[in-house]
């Protein structure tokens, strides 16, 4: 039986390129406990959802500098140093994604990401241009699992949810995209997206 999946939308951050804030604070503290201290306790998370929601990073880290005057430096380091923060890539899932586009399937890339930074990600990897379109959440000030930029998405690919398979490696965007009718892999490993492939029968790959 046929698919009726006629489009595939790809997260980007630990899809493509594993993305790990601690990888840059790891030379500013003696052990990754004491880095995992300094997040929770300055609310990275929160933070940096802000910016993938559209705040400039000048802003974030003005406005974090002022509720935590003594880490100012090291709240400047993320901006400044943030390239360190992308740990690697994931050269087997450009190769799949790759293979899938030369089969002619019509890829998509849906990332939870800040304008900014994703500028420099666009001129370090030049496969990003097999993707027919990326939303990037900064530029819409909308982040997964918001319904709204799901919605926003099917509208610029003007697709229909249940034509569409939607790999995210965080389960809150894969179970939101999955009620709202999208076919969803909750990405793992290569091997295991390799395999999930196979069982939706996306040829091709």
């Amino acid at each position: 039986m046929d698919s009726p999946i006629t489009a595939i939308i790809f997260d980007f951050g630990n899809v493509f390129v594993n993305w790990d804030a601690r990888n840059l604070y790891k030379r500013f503290f003696p052990d990754l406990q004491a880095v995992d201290s300094f997040l929770e306790e300055i609310h990275f998370a929160e933070w940096n959802a802000r910016q993938d929601a559209g705040r400039p990073f000048k802003d974030g880290v003005e406005e974090l500098s002022k509720q935590f005057p003594q880490y100012a430096s090291l709240i400047q380091a993320y901006d400044t140093h943030w390239e360190e923060s992308l740990t690697e890539t994931l050269h087997e899932n450009i190769e799949i994604a790759k293979n899938l586009k030369q089969s002619g399937w019509p890829l998509y890339l849906l990332s939870n990401f800040s304008v900014e930074k994703f500028e420099v990600v666009k001129r370090q990897h030049e496969y990003l241009a097999i993707f027919d379109e990326m939303i990037i959440s900064g530029a819409h000030k909308l982040i997964k699992p918001d319904p709204a930029i799901f919605e926003l998405t099917l509208n610029r690919i003007n697709r229909t949810a249940n034509e569409c398979l939607f790999v995210d490696d965080s389960l809150p965007n894969i179970q939101a995209a999955r009620n709202m009718g999208f076919i969803t892999v909750h990405y793992q490993s290569p091997a295991q997206l390799k395999r999930d492939l196979y069982q939706l029968s996306i040829k091709g790959y």
